[in-house]
């Protein structure tokens, strides 16, 4: 395979000849896909689905008061905003708005877009505001005070870079940001972890702990959970790997390793050290939650309570503290189980550290009222406080219903919100099916579309498979709305890769197992034909970021299943994402092409190189990438389309100069988006006679 490649200059980002390039593309797919009347008016619908005011504004506690983000037709940018419990059960709250982002983004000139805050407790008076320019992952960061709602004059700012920050006390700050050579990783985040305290320069703060070269990221933070107040640093040593040392509050000691698997995930709640493993630790298999006294833990001890033990058809999807209580969150088949556990008497969370460990088990119940195929998470809980939370339910055809409950408390959990009904869902029905994929492996899917077609129908397959996340049912009015309101049949499929089964679903596409991910996504497509609910030439695809690149694979694997092809800012160049933007984070999941043990199998999946002049004919592709997306370099979308308009192939492009990896910062460049998309695969898989 030459290692020659015509189009580098396309990973120029903003050079002119590759923006020029990116302009005529996007000149050409505008005009073929948004001349008819039929896209401006879906292009409308989706803009009603996104800013529709019944959607559920989810709330994050923070003291007396529920925080929120809000973006809408009349807010573009959207507006950082808080009221109170009382006020968000009634139907029209009344919001306090903190920041509006859209008159910020005006007065300074720059396309602002939220990234996030941290408020600093208890007083909650103080906050570290992170702005994005136009979507990218790197932000700024600045002081904001939530009594004047102003930026503080010479608070804690952090100019552009990957940072990650967090409060201290109201004087000091953990912080990672560039501090000039040596301070970023191959990937562009943060090695060097640093105590910053107010009214000294940025570039004075005091070094705590230093991340290996090698390393993908380096972070510390505080646990103010009174009594238990203590500072932690966190090494990313690559994806899957990761160790967490907490710091002797003798400032000269050296910091003390939590001796866990380096695959393995912990997380400290007061007394409880939480484990989930990802491999076989201490006589517990791959999956397991574990819980120890952390004061034990760190004196020798090694004797766990087993909070979950996965079996071949269930998965531990997740778990949230409350102040005394435990909320387990699994899979059974991909839909959603949720059960309250307790610590036995004696094993309370304790008055502060050394409080004993106790013994007896923990006491568990299910929280009921979980429909079959469906899915449910925890939203928010404020475990420093109280055993109060929220959790949402929802389902391919059944919009979210938000609740909030007290852990402990016998009574059931009260409904607070509900997203409205944006599509018609009469006569339309969910089914679960399982492919088998080459080696035997059975690998569920999921089915949305008329109860009672006839024959086979337009079918759109969605997939992912990677870094194991997993696709479960969820309620979309996009999709309901552009797709199944029009007789479509919109179909999920759990490949490996992800987390649908857990760690061992996750390990069985990595590195130079990537071809199963593909396999499982193929059998799902050929297992749709033969059930007769679609034909190759009325099903399409459409994956994004390293669901591109299973999109990428399947074009040039088995182009013959499909009619046509969607791919969101795509991964493609398997020999070279490593040396764009984050791609060296991703190393751990796919290999290294610069290995020789891994560049053979990198060769055989990287879509780019796959391409071929002759052989069979590829279905017509729709790329979507951003300017602004510092995660997965546009290049490589940029690239794909340039090589295959080479060979002649059929291939649409388009290129947001802003967005990001989301591709969207807003829901105007969403609606556009998703109206190209669903024109694309509509006129593709429906041809009219």
């Amino acid at each position: 395979m030459s290692d020659e490649d015509p189009y580098l200059w396309l990973e120029d980002v903003s050079g002119d000849a590759a923006l020029a390039w990116v302009r005529e593309r996007n000149a050409e797919t505008v005009d073929e896909l948004t001349g008819s009347p039929g896209f401006k008016v879906l292009e409308q619908e989706m803009r009603e689905v996104l800013d529709d005011d019944g959607r559920i504004p989810y709330t994050v506690r923070r003291g007396g008061h529920l925080y929120n983000f809000w973006q809408d037709a009349d807010h573009v940018r959207g507006l950082w905003r808080r009221t109170t419990l009382e006020e968000y059960r009634t139907d029209r709250p009344a919001w306090e708005v903190l920041l509006d982002l859209d008159a910020l983004a005006e007065a300074e000139g720059e396309k602002w877009a939220w990234a996030g805050s941290r408020v600093l407790a208890p007083e909650h008076r103080h906050a570290l505001v992170l702005l994005s320019r136009d979507g990218a992952d790197a932000c700024v960061v600045r002081e904001f005070d939530l009594e004047t709602l102003e930026f503080v004059e010479d608070g804690f700012t952090v100019a552009e870079a990957k940072t990650r920050i967090g409060w201290i006390d109201h004087d000091r700050v953990w912080i990672g940001t560039d501090f000039g050579a040596g301070s970023m990783s191959a990937s562009g985040y943060p090695l060097q972890v640093r105590r910053w305290r107010r009214g000294t320069p940025l570039a004075d703060a005091e070094l705590v702990y230093e991340g290996r070269p090698t390393d993908l990221s380096a972070s510390g933070w505080h646990d103010d959970t009174p009594g238990f107040e203590r500072d932690f640093v966190h090494r990313q040593i690559d994806f899957w790997n990761q160790e967490l040392f907490l710091l002797q509050e003798d400032a000269a000691g050296p910091p003390l390793k939590i001796d866990v698997p380096d695959d393995a995930g912990a997380s400290v709640h007061r007394r409880w050290l939480t484990v989930t493993t990802k491999s076989p630790w201490l006589g517990h298999g791959a999956g397991s939650l574990l819980a120890f006294d952390l004061d034990a833990f760190l004196a020798g001890e090694r004797e766990a309570e087993v909070l979950f033990t996965p079996d071949e058809r269930t998965a531990l999807a997740g778990y949230s503290w409350t102040r005394n209580h435990l909320i387990l969150s699994t899979r059974a088949d991909v839909s959603s189980r949720m059960e309250l556990l307790t610590p036995a008497a004696g094993e309370g969370a304790g008055e502060g550290p050394g409080s004993g460990s106790g013994s007896g088990g923990w006491h568990r119940a299910p929280l009921p009222g979980l429909p079959p195929l469906s899915t449910a998470s925890v939203t928010d809980t404020d475990p420093d406080v109280g055993d109060e939370y929220f959790h949402q339910v929802s389902g391919f055809l059944q919009p979210s219903t938000l609740y909030r409950g007290t852990a402990g408390d016998d009574s059931e959990s009260e409904g607070l919100k509900q997203s409205p009904a944006l599509f018609d869902t009469a006569g339309l029905a969910v089914r679960q099916y399982f492919a088998t994929s080459a080696d035997g492996t059975r690998v569920p899917y999921f089915v949305v579309g008329p109860e009672d077609r006839p024959g086979p129908g337009p079918t759109l397959l969605y997939g992912y498979g990677g870094f194991e996340i997993s696709m479960v049912p969820q309620y979309s009015a996009v999709t309901g709305r552009a797709w199944l309101a029009r007789g479509g049949t919109y179909v999920v499929a759990g490949i490996r890769g992800g987390h649908e089964y857990g760690p061992a679903w996750h390990k069985a596409a990595l590195g130079a197992n990537r071809v199963r991910a593909y396999e499982d996504f193929a059998a799902v497509a050929r297992d749709l034909t033969a059930r007769d609910i679609t034909t190759p030439a009325q099903l399409g695809i459409e994956g994004g970021s390293n669901g591109g690149l299973l999109m990428g694979a399947m074009l040039t694997r088995d182009p013959e299943l499909f009619g046509a092809v969607v791919a969101h800012v795509p991964l493609l160049d398997m020999l070279r994402f490593h040396k764009l933007l984050a791609g060296a984070s991703w190393i751990a999941e796919y290999g290294d092409p610069d290995s020789p043990a891994d560049r053979p199998h990198l060769e055989r999946i990287s879509p780019y190189h796959r391409i071929r002049a002759d052989g069979p004919a590829y279905p017509p592709l729709l790329l979507l990438t951003s300017t602004r997306d510092d995660r997965v370099h546009p290049g490589h979308a940029r690239k794909m389309a340039a090589r295959l308009r080479e060979y002649g192939h059929p291939v649409l492009f388009h290129e947001h100069l802003g967005g990001g990896h989301a591709g969207a910062t807003d829901h105007r460049q969403t609606a556009f988006n998703e109206a190209l998309v669903h024109t694309f695969l509509w006129e593709r898989l429906t041809p009219q006679k």
